[in-house]
């Protein structure tokens, strides 16, 4: 049996960089990923790796943008606020074809908002937050072990595609702590023969996100596109959970699907048929596994920590004929597994056992 590590989540996302090969990493202070800039602030050093504390998340961002066009594995993290500030540094990656990790430990908002953990950034990162016609990858970790092996994918995803990647969780699994797998560490970090790293002896390298003439523009876009149906294709991640014999699927992620796998063994053992189907990868969203489990249920319930944002996509890959309700909470409240039991029971007409 692997020997397990006692680790917070924000510890866990710092580890699973350093894992990574993640090179340089830039930082500005916010609650409740602080412990993540401070840990990173200790280990990158120790690693004979790049840390450096910014002004700002404006200038954060921007430094992931230069070192990633040096050839690096570079990371930023922050809370909802932060970033806000980062989406135009985030474009800008985009357009460039520039890869990189944005954590993002979601508080709730909106505006300055409170510390306690949120989902209320969903729209703002998998919609694209920034300015023009961009995409990123987002990974949604429901465990303090998931946060240390979805920052090493994200590296990997980000290197693969040449794009930004964003690992999105929340406070309350940022702070939460639990037994790790240490991963073994990524020995070899992959070639970047695209980078400016000086052009002695080859053609200069030129990255930028800008074209003179507009119609030069269209082509570039429509690169990118091709790029995000490739990921819309290759790489879907989701868990479903008691899904053959479900009438009654929630769709939940992050910490709000720990309470619904809760909800869902009460439930089951009061003989109710529910099944959770948990997003790992909300860009590119499930939409074609939600689609085909609504050919033969009619139900879904949606457990998130907003006033409903997830629900939307949802409601877009079941259907208009399905029923799909919301249970929640938001400004950084936890959802409780009773509350999505009353949620149960109310669609179901049922009682659950609480």
């Amino acid at each position: 049996m692997s020997k397990k590590t006692l680790m917070v989540g924000n510890i866990a996302i710092a580890e699973g960089a350093i894992l990574a090969g993640c090179q340089a990493y830039f930082g500005y202070p916010i609650t409740p990923q602080n412990d993540l800039l401070e840990h990173m602030s200790k280990r990158m050093p120790e690693e004979g790796r790049i840390f450096l504390q910014t002004e700002s998340e404006l200038a954060a961002i921007s430094m992931v943008y230069g070192a990633a066009a040096a050839g690096c594995r570079t990371m930023t993290s922050t809370s909802s606020p932060g970033f806000s500030l980062q989406q135009e540094g985030i474009s800008y990656m985009s357009g460039a074809e520039l890869p990189g990790v944005i954590v993002n430990v979601m508080r709730g908002g909106p505006g300055l908002g409170n510390i306690g953990g949120a989902q209320g950034d969903y729209f703002q990162s998998t919609k694209g937050g920034g300015h023009g016609d961009y995409r990123v990858i987002n990974l949604a970790p429901d465990s303090v072990q998931e946060m240390m092996d979805l920052t090493m994918l994200a590296f990997e995803l980000a290197d693969k595609y040449r794009n930004p990647v964003v690992l999105l969780t929340d406070g309350f699994l940022g702070q939460a702590m639990e037994p790790v797998v240490m991963r073994a560490p990524v020995k070899k970090l992959p070639a970047k023969p695209w980078a400016i790293t000086g052009a002695r002896g080859r053609p200069k390298n030129i990255i930028n996100s800008f074209e003179m003439d507009p119609a030069d523009f269209p082509p570039r876009v429509k690169r990118l596109q091709q790029k995000y149906d490739r990921m819309r294709q290759h790489e879907v991640r989701y868990e479903g959970l008691n899904l053959d014999d479900a009438t009654l699927v929630m769709v939940a992620y992050g910490s709000a699907s720990r309470a619904a796998l809760s909800a869902l063994q009460i439930a089951r053992q009061a003989g109710i048929p529910v099944g959770l189907l948990r997003p790992i990868t909300l860009f590119p969203f499930p939409s074609e596994p939600l689609s085909n489990l609504a050919r033969k249920v009619s139900n879904f319930l949606v457990a998130e920590l907003s006033l409903g944002q997830l629900i939307e996509d949802v409601r877009l890959a079941v259907g208009e004929d399905k029923r799909v309700e919301l249970v929640n909470q938001y400004g950084g409240v936890p959802l409780s597994a009773e509350e999505i039991l009353a949620g149960i029971a109310k669609m179901t007409k049922q009682p659950t056992g609480r």
